[in-house]
């Protein structure tokens, strides 16, 4: 029988973010440099609100022994606020620009699902992280090649936040995957319908960059 991460791991290749229209531009260099600069400012939301995911897990865990773990986590995520910000100003966008931005309602709802799912149970909280974190090392990467390979971006205030991802995934992966492989037989359902909703919504989120500044799936 297939385990629970095994099938998120399909759902992941399935709804891949690098299938969406948005990215698969982004490493053709088909993007202009506002496109790159609306991606930021709307990806921003998501990026602050990494920190009370992981907040709202700690309130859940069931083993003192993740304590130390998920608060490192949380620091980790809280620090790449600021290398997000680095790559805003390298790319154009000030820092005021970036705090007072508004951000589309679609935008808005992806974020506040992918919230709402960390507050559910332990396990459907871990499934929707890892639905999010699993495929992040390779999107980062990806994204990297991009910048240096079609826009000349060479700088590390401009890629550190990418190459962070690159490693620190990994593990946070790693953490949430653990976690899945103990989840009982009555609860696979649950936790894997937090996972195929939280790549819903990371997808929904790009639909919303890709339809205000580049125009629907063109």
């Amino acid at each position: 029988m297939t385990g629970v991460v095994e099938r998120i791991d399909i759902e992941i290749e399935k709804h891949s973010l690098l299938k969406h229209p948005f990215y698969q531009m982004w490493s053709e260099g088909k993007l202009t440099t506002d496109h790159l600069q609306g991606y930021i400012k709307e990806y921003f939301q998501l990026v602050i609100a990494v920190p009370e995911f992981v907040r709202n897990i700690q309130g859940l865990k069931k083993d003192s022994s993740l304590e130390t773990e998920l608060d490192h986590h949380f620091k980790e995520e809280s620090d790449h606020i600021e290398a997000w910000m680095r790559f805003a100003i390298s790319m154009g966008v000030s820092r005021d620009e970036l705090l007072n931005y508004a951000p589309t309602c679609k935008a808005t709802e992806a974020v506040l699902t992918l919230n709402s799912l960390t507050k559910l149970s332990f396990e459907e909280a871990a499934a929707a992280m890892y639905g999010y974190e699993k495929e992040l090392p390779k999107i980062s990467t990806s994204k990297i090649n991009g910048l240096k390979k079609y826009y000349g971006i060479e700088n590390s205030d401009a890629t550190n936040y990418f190459e962070i991802h690159e490693e620190a995934d990994i593990r946070h992966a790693r953490l949430w995957m653990n976690i899945l492989k103990s989840v009982s037989k009555d609860d696979t359902e649950s936790v894997f319908k937090a996972g195929v909703k939280s790549l819903s919504a990371q997808n929904k989120l790009l639909d919303s960059i890709q339809e205000k500044y580049v125009g629907q799936y063109c």
